[in-house]
């Protein structure tokens, strides 16, 4: 079977899995975070951290949930590397340096997974499993939990509250991302991906010379890692390591715990807010920007025209043959398309316009489809956006779903849109003028450039995938994609959670002849109009010296 043809059947399968989900688990979603029904291990977690779970929180009260939540987590998972050569399954490997323990563990909190470090001989099994794996469900929680609150702010009508942050976490992590986890680990262990305890197997290889296999509890880490958006992998390589992402199954496997909460968030968001068209309608946007970037990647990996991909007939540098060009493309276009940041290849080899395919997903704000909860509402927000700017072409006051938008709730979404892209920019901007700089990349002019845009677009977005030519370990790095990681998760996070607050103390009006409808065709062409233009007006001076540059040349 030709690459192509391979790349098409995975595409035709991934396609036809997430429509046989969508309904049911769409529908399985907006029931658990509407019910009202307690089961009894969340009531005990209730009564253990002094909990009312029926009680309701404003959206300030929430927002203080989040960061105190997410700061108590930092600091353990600091502490937890720090003091790794006292805990178990250590394997001599000593404590995480200081700079390095603090970007990594702002780097699982915030749903990123950016890894300055080889983890086969930085972290010891236990720090994977207590701390980083821990993270890669809470992160993720968060992540679905705000999602909630944002789509209750939506549906409410004159009530000041969002729900309860503890219950959301709770039930995102209990009732949707334990089991799924559990399950999917159980069958990617079938499918050939290494559990294992031990650090490693001792081998001999064909010159008679010794070797050791590192080994881990990868089935585990690799289930949650794709389900949660996280990204994080237990071997360097990450998902194009054999014994992380063995074959084709695997790796079909893998794409779809990527897309499918993201994907059915929608689902439960037209249910939620009592009209299932305003969630196709999202949906059918992100499928849009997900198929576009898709064919541009897929081709421009296939049309390269470089001298390595010249001799060998197609551009195969930095992709693994058990997957070839095509299952590459489609993985990168999806891990960029989210917050997942896992990689099954080396985005750093893609082709000029291939890897600013994959940085320009990054800069729509990665919702195509998103994130696990940060996808929804990302885009939840530039609809906000293309809601204003069509009020402001017709002359009057805009509405989405029945809600006024106001200078508050303009401002919100503004502040939301804005926070990424002063991340990357001015980041990028300081570190071109560092003098250190130069010397920490690894390809000069326009991919260098490259480079640079793409570390700050992966941690001010939470992705966590790099272009590895990239050296990110000196102090001005690893001190600045940390503040980026910080910036890029909870400015918006805050943002939407006041935008939800606004929304909900509203009472909603009725539609009127002159209500723009949002269920149609037109609107999904504003929305990916606006997502597509703001991206463009953006960031195109910036790309114009990098990727499109290196295209060109």
């Amino acid at each position: 079977m030709s690459d192509v043809g391979a790349g098409l059947i995975q595409v035709g399968v991934l396609l036809a899995a997430l429509a046989v989900v969508y309904r049911p688990f769409g529908g399985y979603l907006a029931r658990v975070f509407s019910g009202e029904r307690h089961l009894r291990v969340e009531k005990a977690f209730y009564r253990l951290a002094g909990v009312d779970p029926d009680s309701r929180q404003h959206w300030k009260t929430y927002a203080s949930g989040v960061l105190g939540f997410s700061f108590v987590s930092i600091v353990v998972l600091y502490l937890l590397q720090r003091l790794q050569s006292v805990l178990p399954w250590d394997f001599g490997r000593g404590p995480v340096p200081p700079a390095v323990a603090f970007n990594t563990a702002v780097s699982f909190v915030t749903n990123t997974n950016w890894q300055s470090y080889v983890p086969e001989t930085t972290m010891g099994h236990f720090v994977q499993m207590a701390g980083l794996t821990v993270q890669n469900f809470l992160s993720a929680g968060v992540g679905l939990a705000v999602a909630m609150a944002v789509i209750r702010g939506f549906a409410g009508s004159r009530t000041d509250r969002l729900g309860n942050f503890w219950v959301d976490l709770t039930r995102a992590v209990v009732r949707v991302l334990l089991p799924m986890a559990f399950v999917f680990a159980v069958v990617l262990m079938a499918l050939g991906v290494v559990q294992s305890l031990r650090s490693g197997a001792p081998v001999v290889n064909p010159d008679g010379s010794r070797a050791t296999i590192p080994l881990a509890p990868a089935a585990s880490q690799e289930a949650i890692k794709e389900l949660g958006t996280n990204g994080g992998g237990v071997f360097n390589a990450n998902s194009a390591h054999p014994l992380e992402n063995p074959n084709a199954w695997t790796n079909l496997v893998e794409i779809f715990l990527i897309l499918v909460v993201p994907v059915c968030l929608t689902r439960a968001f037209g249910q939620l807010v009592g009209k299932p068209r305003q969630g196709h309608v999202l949906l059918g946007v992100m499928g849009i920007l997900w198929g576009g970037m898709l064919a541009v990647i897929w081709s421009s990996e296939a049309l390269t025209r470089s001298p390595a991909a010249l001799a060998a007939g197609v551009g195969l540098e930095g992709k693994e043959q058990r997957f070839g060009l095509s299952l590459t493309s489609i993985f990168a276009n999806s891990t960029t398309g989210t917050s997942t940041g896992a990689v099954n290849g080396a985005h750093d080899s893609l082709s000029g316009l291939g890897g600013g395919g994959a940085l320009l997903n990054m800069l729509f704000g990665e919702l195509s489809p998103g994130g696990v909860g940060t996808g929804l509402y990302s885009i939840l927000v530039m609809a906000v956006i293309a809601m204003f700017l069509a009020g402001l072409m017709v002359g009057r006051t805009p509405e989405y779903l029945g809600k006024k938008l106001g200078k508050r709730e303009v401002t919100c979404a503004a502040i939301a849109m804005l926070a990424m892209p002063a991340v990357v920019l001015l980041g990028s901007g300081i570190a071109l003028l560092l003098p250190g700089t130069t010397g920490a990349l690894g390809n000069p002019g326009a991919h260098g450039l490259s480079e640079i845009l793409y570390g700050y677009a992966s941690t001010g977005n939470n992705n966590g995938s790099a272009f590895g030519g990239l050296t990110a370990t000196s102090d001005w790095f690893q001190a600045s994609f940390s503040v980026a990681m910080l910036i890029g998760r909870f400015v918006p996070i805050i943002a939407v959670l006041c935008l939800a607050g606004s929304l909900a103390r509203q009472k909603k009006v009725p539609e009127t002849a002159g209500t723009l409808p949002t269920t149609g065709p037109l609107f999904a062409a504003m929305l990916t109009g606006t997502v597509v233009l703001v991206a463009a007006l953006t960031f195109v001076p910036a790309l114009a010296l990098g990727p499109i540059a290196e295209a060109l040349a």
